[in-house]
């Protein structure tokens, strides 16, 4: 049995030639999260590539990550209006581009999809409130059918929030992909207390680090992991006593040689606060 395996992000639109998993294997990891935001590329003869290579490679995918079609402003403004399935004017054609996410999982074999929902009202009387609750429980229901589970990227509704919409939504295949980091960089709620709140809906999570917002406007800064308010190891270590045993995905969003070196630190931090909790 796999007890909290580490592995990366790991992007879908890699060159013709290439094994779409060389850099995940270039780490010396296993497991990855795909994750690709064009849905003209979940297309069968893709999913066909994505077995082959997964296979040739060694390396097993753990869910896909669903990208969306449309505008989308990561800030705490626009952010309302433009992300997720909040925006009635863009619930429509998300829906139908998270189910055909849905249909590209089943073809590759991963046991859930995961998406950000968008900055779901904190308020049930809110105007949005009930039509995003719907398109959830619409795409969710898809994944069920299918058996497959509908995974929350946390970090744009608080716990509460979060933890209301699973039970509203009650379909029962729903959980959550934490990312404690963006917790802290929409300043919605410190990880290690959101896990008394939502800690027994978490199936995996995103290894990422941030820092509190210092305007009301824009995100909190994304550090590299033990660098940021998460405290790794005392949340781990919470996570763990809640029996959650998923996979820990590493995710940092820079680029270039800098990102390869923060990756490579953080397994190696991984691999010293998991060896702690046995």
């Amino acid at each position: 049995m796999r007890s909290m395996e580490i592995g990366v992000m790991n992007s879908l639109g890699k060159e013709p030639g290439r094994n779409i998993f060389a850099e995940v294997a270039e780490f010396g990891l296993k497991v990855c999260q795909l994750v690709n935001w064009n849905p003209d590329l979940w297309t069968e003869e893709m999913a066909r590539r994505v077995v082959r290579d997964s296979k040739a490679s060694g390396v097993r995918v753990c869910a896909l990550w669903t990208g969306q079609p449309g505008p989308a402003q990561w800030n705490m403004v626009e952010g309302h209006t433009t992300l997720g399935l909040v925006p009635p004017e863009y619930r429509e054609m998300r829906v139908a581009a998270l189910k055909k996410g849905a249909d590209f999982a089943k073809w590759i074999g991963v046991p859930a999809i995961i998406t950000h929902c968008g900055f779901v009202p904190e308020e049930p009387t809110h105007p949005f409130h009930d039509g995003t609750v719907a398109a959830i429980r619409e795409v969710a229901a898809y994944c069920k059918q299918k058996g497959l589970g509908f995974w929350f990227e946390s970090g744009q509704e608080t716990p509460v929030t979060l933890l209301r919409t699973i039970e509203d939504v009650g379909t029962g295949n729903l959980g959550v992909n934490l990312d404690p980091a963006n917790l802290i960089l929409y300043g919605k709620g410190n990880p290690i207390d959101a896990l008394d709140v939502i800690g027994k809906y978490v199936r995996n999570l995103h290894a990422k680090d941030g820092l509190y917002p210092t305007t009301g406007r824009e995100l909190g800064r994304e550090v590299p992991v033990g660098k940021g308010k998460v405290r790794f190891p005392e949340f781990l270590k919470k996570l763990y006593k809640l029996g959650f045993r998923g996979e820990l995905i590493i995710e940092r969003e820079i680029s270039g040689p800098q990102q390869a070196k923060d990756i490579r630190k953080t397994v190696n931090d991984l691999k010293r606060w998991r060896g702690r909790l046995k």
